[in-house]
């Protein structure tokens, strides 16, 4: 497989998949950069290769239509500033040839959202799934999507993916259009690499004692991950909004807390499945509970299994952080997903917060610490305790489909594998 530092990319025109799908105010300007600037070490390196750079991504959701809510063109000036170089604009992805033909090393061309174009994503647009007619359109849908990962690809002569964050979606940019390029002439980005290497470090690469904490509202989001995590875990930490559907499951009362219903059986059955396979399940046993679902509530430390009617549990309680911490500590390879209770609310950033720590300790220990998903990585952002950690992911989907054990379509496609 060709990478990006063995790679030359001077005299050459490089089309780069990157992920900016960055937040932006009312006024259109960007409010966290954290997405460009994670980008920079791949673009910089075909530039100062003495290569020419198209850039490509999408933004937001505009379902296959021209949003000027969604247009890249608001960003430019922040890619131009980040580069260093001044950014061109191509109005309109599908019809860039002449723009990137023009192209001259060291300059720098960025497409318009390729989400304007249905066929990014290869969804039939105007038909629904029940439709006798969905399948035909469904079909229709995938030639043209190739058509059009063909257009992209025809504006380059190699191709480079460094959005990890879509890595878990076969879409144009992302996958189809590495069917392009040889082997030799498509290769993942420095973020990309770095993000399967924390993958592999996790999956494959495991120094025991191996902890993951899974957290969450949802037993039913975590399942597919809880199930894989299963063969490969020494402890498994299961907190958040989940705690109060194990606590009923096994008889307990959880007043007005989070509980999915219909999946008390599912939570015995992990219960089950952890002893038969000699996994340490370490789950809530006290929590802070709370008499509104506000920062400002009423609180008391009660048993997770014996929460007051009225009353909801919010955070992890402080026998419980004993038990987190204990798990956490020793452990060498680390995966943290979830927060342990609301950590918006300031009142409630307890159990999260004693999660983060012990995480840094066992980090400045020499264990390996993968921060994955969305929430999680708001938290240790939130407590500042970024720089503590190993790693932490920029791909929320696609980080949990990976670990899961499901194949990412954009990192096959440049492995060559199915």
């Amino acid at each position: 497989m060709q990478t990006i530092d063995n790679f030359n990319f001077a005299g050459k025109k490089a089309i780069v998949r990157v992920d900016f799908n960055v937040p932006l105010n009312e006024e259109g300007k960007i409010t966290d950069d954290t997405r460009i600037r994670g980008a920079l070490p791949t673009l910089k390196k075909i530039l100062n290769d003495g290569g020419a750079l198209i850039i490509m991504s999408h933004m937001g959701k505009p379902k296959g239509k021209v949003n000027a809510k969604y247009s890249l063109s608001q960003i430019v000036d922040a890619v131009s500033a980040a580069l260093g170089v001044a950014v061109k604009f191509a109005p309109d992805c599908a019809k860039a040839a002449d723009a990137a033909a023009a192209l001259k090393p060291g300059e720098v061309l960025l497409l318009e959202n390729l989400r304007f174009y249905p066929e990014e994503e290869g969804k039939p647009v105007g038909i629904e799934k029940e439709d006798p007619a969905y399948e035909e359109a469904k079909k229709a849908m995938k030639a043209s999507q190739k058509e059009f990962a063909k257009t992209l690809a025809s504006y380059a002569d190699c191709y480079v993916n460094d959005a990890f964050g879509t890595a878990h979606r076969k879409h144009a940019s992302t996958a189809v259009i590495a069917d392009y390029f040889d082997a030799d002439h498509k290769m993942l980005g420095y973020l990309m690499e770095k993000e399967v290497k924390a993958v592999d470090n996790i999956l494959k690469d495991i120094k025991r004692p191996f902890t993951a904490i899974m957290g969450g509202s949802k037993v039913s989001t975590k399942i597919g991950i809880i199930e894989n995590l299963m063969d490969k875990v020494d402890n498994l930490i299961l907190c958040g909004g989940m705690t109060y559907t194990f606590a009923k499951a096994q008889g307990g009362h959880v007043g007005q807390s989070i509980c999915e219903e219909d999946k008390l059986q599912l939570a015995l059955d992990i219960i089950a499945k952890a002893k038969a396979k000699g996994v340490n399940l370490v789950l809530g046993t006290d929590c802070v509970a709370a008499d509104a679902f506000s920062n400002d509530a009423n609180t008391q430390v009660v048993p997770a299994n014996a929460i007051p009617d009225g009353w909801e549990g919010l955070d992890a309680g402080p026998e419980t952080r004993k038990l987190f911490a204990n798990a956490i500590k020793g452990a060498k390879t680390i995966l943290w997903n979830g927060p342990a209770g609301v950590f918006e609310f300031d009142n409630f950033t307890a159990g999260s917060r004693a999660i983060a720590d012990a995480i840094a300790e066992a980090t400045a220990n020499g264990a390996f610490s993968l921060i994955g998903g969305g929430d999680s990585v708001a938290c240790i952002n939130k407590f500042g305790m970024a720089d503590q950690v190993s790693y932490i992911s920029t791909g929320g989907g696609a980080l949990l489909e990976a670990i899961e054990g499901k194949i990412l379509p954009g990192i096959a496609a440049i492995r060559g594998e199915e």
